[in-house]
């Protein structure tokens, strides 16, 4: 089977992790998100990807309350004007430094925090 890379900012396929970067820095602005779908230890998986100036945060792309994902469409993430992350589900709304819910049902939780790194103006998994 063919592990592979897609994201809500194209269509490329890749050829697994470690091997070939999940998005070209220049495609995330500064302040964004996106969604990239990779497979971890045999799992598919979406990953939620946040740009921070030189730094990128990945988290699980599941909402600690009810197993949902966060988005609200593939891809489309919520954004406060206080600058958090909010699930279209239930309105539970994230910090971007930890990924901890702040407010809503999941108060005191935190999103799962997936290790990557930006080298060679890619984002890699880690």
């Amino acid at each position: 089977m063919t592990e592979g890379v897609r994201t809500s900012l194209s269509n490329s396929h890749a050829t697994g992790p470690g091997r070939t970067p999940l998005l070209g820095l220049e495609r995330l602005p500064d302040g964004a998100f996106a969604e990239v779908e990779v497979v971890i230890d045999g799992d598919a998986e979406s990953l939620i990807l946040y740009r921070d100036g030189d730094h990128v945060r990945a988290w699980l792309n599941i909402c600690p309350h009810a197993g949902r994902r966060l988005d609200w469409a593939p891809g489309q993430f919520l954004k406060s004007k206080e600058g958090l992350l909010v699930c279209a589900a239930h309105g539970a709304s994230f910090e971007l430094a930890q990924g901890e819910c702040v407010a809503g049902p999941c108060r005191g939780e935190s999103l799962r925090t997936v290790v990557v790194n930006v080298r060679d103006g890619a984002v890699w998994l880690d």
